[in-house]
């Protein structure tokens, strides 16, 4: 992973682990136009990984095309994020195991409407896992005029 910008690939790396705001995914469809979706993530082994339905456009779209754009960044000062490119693959996940993770992560648990929802026999789960080939991180912390208070 190439990187760039103010802040390591441990601190990139940290702000990922524990950032639990929506991952922002840019990709081309069959047709070339560019597509961009917000997906629930969890950064681990080195990847972004994110879980939807096996019948989301977006997995076509992958599937025809690979590269992908994202952002992780907050939206209020101090502003803070991390943004790059890489390649996107696709799985199955028969077992739900990332979705269930991520409702962990988001929603503090499955045992919730959304989380029985998604998590019903009807419905076919895949995986797509980033591989981040360039990254830049930020973190504007220090821009807030000397003070926390």
């Amino acid at each position: 992973m190439n990187v760039r910008g103010a802040l390591s690939l441990d601190e990139i790396e940290t702000f990922l682990e524990n950032a639990t705001i929506p991952l922002r995914v840019a990709c081309r469809t069959p047709g070339d136009r560019l597509w961009m979706l917000s997906l629930w993530f969890q950064y681990r082994d080195g990847q972004l990984r994110c879980a939807t339905s096996k019948e989301a456009d977006v997995v076509r779209y992958l599937e025809h095309d690979r590269h992908v754009a994202f952002e992780v960044s907050t939206n209020d000062p101090p502003y803070r994020g991390v943004r790059g490119h890489g390649s996107a693959s696709v799985s199955d996940d028969p077992d739900k195991e990332v979705l269930r993770e991520l409702l962990e992560r988001y929603m503090d648990g499955t045992e919730n409407a959304l989380g029985r929802r998604l998590l019903s026999e009807e419905r076919d789960e895949v995986t797509i896992a980033i591989e981040p080939g360039r990254v830049y991180g930020w973190d504007f912390s220090d821009r807030r005029g000397g003070s926390d208070a």
